[in-house]
């Protein structure tokens, strides 16, 4: 086990966001969290990176609780993530995004920003090749197409250390050509022993990548299970094609 919440409640106001929600993630796996809008899925993705605190709950990563600790300190330990909405720096280039990821400390950064360093250029390379970037280290973020920035940004979290890559919908807006090509990217990552966690509403592309399914809705997890049961779960199809929660027997 790489990452566990447990009994995880957020509110917005009157809002219910998160409800309740425990799940676990085994390492080396690809794990999914997949529900219908609205379900508290990047909630819950945000208050497993800090960027929100949890009402109440706990989160173990890698054996140690870190419930309480900040998000630049639980990125120390080795989470990395994208984010929905691409958002790279206008006036950077590629190898300077990188280098940021790739930094481990304010100083080396700004020194190597600021000088010009040609530093890092081989792991650079390596990454832009695992991802298909096929654009020169001094290509400005802004000369991307949108597929060129997802990559980008997919490059950006592998290039962190980290030892549990999180993906906030990693094919959203993408061609079927660039969706394929980033579920081979996985693939690799995987193989080579990465643990991945990934929200994404492209059932196709999820049930043909991923180990380990959990369901949530109204800010819960009603199922977990390998693709195939979760395809023939009543309470997924409930979450999916409406009904009440009194009519449900997933809220049981």
């Amino acid at each position: 086990m790489i990452l566990s919440c447990r009994d995880i409640h957020k509110s917005f106001g009157g809002i219910r966001a998160i409800d309740g929600c425990t799940f676990t993630v085994e390492k080396k796996r690809i794990t999914a969290i997949i529900g219908p809008n609205g379900s508290g899925k990047t909630t819950m993705f945000n208050v497993i990176s800090k960027l929100i605190k949890p009402d109440s709950g706990t989160i173990d990563f890698n054996g140690r609780d870190v419930t309480g600790l900040k998000d630049y300190e639980l990125a120390r330990l080795g989470i990395s993530r994208t984010f929905q909405d691409v958002k790279l720096f206008q006036n950077l280039t590629i190898r300077e995004h990188l280098q940021i990821a790739m930094s481990d400390s304010n100083e080396k950064l700004l020194s190597s920003i600021i000088k010009g360093k040609n530093r890092d250029s081989q792991n650079i390379q390596e990454v832009m090749d695992l991802v298909g970037l096929d654009k020169t280290f001094d290509t400005y973020a802004t000369d991307l197409s949108y597929g060129q920035r997802k990559l980008l940004d997919l490059a950006i979290a592998i290039a962190k250390p980290h030892s549990l890559l999180m993906l906030d919908e990693p094919v959203a807006g993408v061609n079927p050509r660039l969706r394929s090509s980033i579920k081979e990217i996985l693939r690799e990552l995987n193989s080579r022993g990465e643990s991945i966690l990934l929200i994404e509403h492209d059932m196709n592309f999820v049930m043909d990548l991923v180990d380990h399914i959990f369901v949530m809705d109204a800010g819960r997890v009603i199922a977990e299970g390998a693709p195939q049961e979760i395809q023939n779960n009543p309470c997924v199809l409930e979450a999916y094609l409406g009904g009440s929660e009194e009519e449900s027997e997933c809220w049981k």
